[in-house]
């Protein structure tokens, strides 16, 4: 089943996160990833309120998880860790 990949952040060194998705995207791709949403217009009905909010499409829960986990990802991920505040999880689709 395919899964979506769901981060809520707020960016505090926009320098720093811009390097981070620099390197994402590209991560994200080589484990099927796709991009559905990303830091598009939002309204925030409960909880925190994170500015940004980036979906991707991954072809499984597994491939999404395996692309987290990736050398790559952990890569880019070293330069969003402190810049900014995430939070990120990964849900399988009813399709």
């Amino acid at each position: 089943m395919p899964a979506l990949w769901i981060a809520h952040v707020t960016v505090t060194d926009a320098e720093a996160y811009g390097k981070y998705a620099e390197l994402a995207g590209p991560a994200i791709a080589a484990h099927g990833g796709s991009f559905v949403a990303r830091g598009g217009r939002y309204v925030q009905l409960e909880g925190k309120e994170r500015p940004r909010n980036v979906v991707a499409k991954f072809p499984s829960v597994e491939a999404a998880v395996e692309c987290y986990n990736s050398d790559a990802y952990q890569e880019a991920l070293s330069h969003a860790r402190d810049a900014s505040e995430r939070e990120l999880l990964v849900v399988e689709t009813t399709e």
